[in-house]
């Protein structure tokens, strides 16, 4: 393993990466917003092994073939932004229904729940090529061939970046929870929130896209 300096060098680049807002932080604000908290942190989680994913996908190099070649880059990122759309779709379409319910019946409709959640965190991030080539480029710069073990060195630092971006997205997804909380009094301010959420994760889907496969 890197020697201690380099490993707090490391650990000090993964946390202010992990701080700063990004896709994944969005996502489970958007997610929370929708869904409560329980949601957003079980979103939480679900990146956090989609992440994973990637981690053990790069340190085995099936990363480094998806990233090489255009047609597997595309295909995965464009099979990542239809599920983000869609998603974002589906919450916009229940807020709506949920303000038609509520109305007719006084009643709200019941949260996705933390399971699906957390299968729709996990499927949002490890569709995400753009996440492969973010471990790609940055893990490497901390790996040192002559300590032993690349690909183990790859995961472990992988994971401490991986449980940072966690840590990161759990503490969002309890402010989060506490504006819709702060909102609970005012049923049409909390449908308009979960269409804004909706809205989000559409725009992350449309940005998702539109994203270009890094230079090799």
């Amino acid at each position: 393993m890197p020697d201690l300096i380099q490993l707090a060098l490391y650990f000090a680049a993964a946390l202010v990466l992990a701080v700063t807002p990004g896709p994944g932080i969005f996502y489970v604000a958007a997610r929370t917003l929708a869904g409560g908290r329980t949601e957003g942190v079980a979103s939480s989680f679900g990146t956090g092994l989609g992440g994973m994913v990637h981690v053990f996908a790069g340190s085995l190099g099936v990363s480094a073939i998806v990233l090489a070649s255009a047609e597997l880059f595309t295909a995965l990122k464009l099979i990542g932004a239809t599920y983000l759309v869609w998603i974002g779709f589906r919450t916009f379409q229940s807020a709506r229904r949920e303000a038609l319910t509520v109305l007719n019946k006084g009643t709200a409709a019941p949260p996705v729940g933390p399971q699906r959640a957390f299968r729709e965190g996990v499927l949002v991030e490890a569709l995400n090529p753009k996440t492969a080539a973010f471990f790609l480029a940055f893990v490497p710069q901390f790996v040192d061939p002559a300590e032993g073990d690349v690909a183990l060195q790859f995961v472990v630092l992988g994971f401490m970046s991986v449980a940072l971006n966690t840590l990161a997205d759990i503490v969002v997804a309890f402010a989060a929870s506490g504006i819709r909380e702060g909102a609970a009094a005012r049923p049409a301010l909390i449908r308009r929130l979960r269409e804004t959420s909706g809205g989000a994760m559409i725009a992350l889907g449309i940005g998702l896209a539109l994203a270009k496969r890094p230079a090799t």
